[in-house]
């Protein structure tokens, strides 16, 4: 089947998503978060994990490895696929979030155009204001055991334009 076969012109009428990455880095017991800059139009002053767009050569390890070491120059190992978000914003397009962990390998990260980069005891993630999502998704990643299976979630907003997280998982591996 050639490149035409595969049926991505045929886009009218059809749900279509933006792919990102998302991922946290663990050094010990810390977690490195990104604080946003207040320049950003998304999530201004808000802690999430590093991440962005993949490129359209890239598959999401690739795009996730690469994000990783634009955005704190980190050397990093362990790096797994942990979930997959399916965001729908409301609007005519929406997000797929590929969500990654990843072990550093020292401390020693660059600065960030995206923000402030900044070692976080696991403990102390929750007293910071987070990414709305984090809440939920860290402790899927950290406080559960990677037993290697995936979770699935889907957000989307209320009228009031408050998440409405709903996780699963990969059961099917059992």
């Amino acid at each position: 089947m050639g490149a035409k076969d595969q049926g991505a012109d045929a886009i009218e009428g059809r749900w279509l998503v933006i792919p990102r990455t998302l991922c946290f880095i663990r050094h010990g017991d810390d977690v490195l978060l990104l604080k946003r800059g207040m320049h950003k139009r998304v999530y201004p002053g808000r802690y999430n994990g590093v991440g962005g767009h993949l490129e359209r050569d890239e598959d999401p390890l690739t795009g996730a490895i690469r994000e990783m070491q634009e955005e704190t120059g980190l050397s990093v190992e362990d790096v797994r696929l942990r979930g997959i978000i399916h965001v729908d914003a409301g609007g005519a397009n929406g997000i797929i979030v590929f969500v990654f962990t990843a072990r550093a390998t020292t401390r020693d990260f660059i600065t960030s155009d995206e923000g402030m980069l900044e070692w976080v005891p696991l403990d102390r993630v929750s007293e910071l204001p987070l990414v709305e999502d984090l809440p939920a998704l860290l402790p899927r990643l950290f406080e559960t055991p990677d037993d290697g299976r995936l979770f699935f979630a889907h957000t989307s907003y209320d009228a009031h334009d408050e998440p409405i997280v709903l996780f699963t998982r990969d059961d099917a591996a059992s």
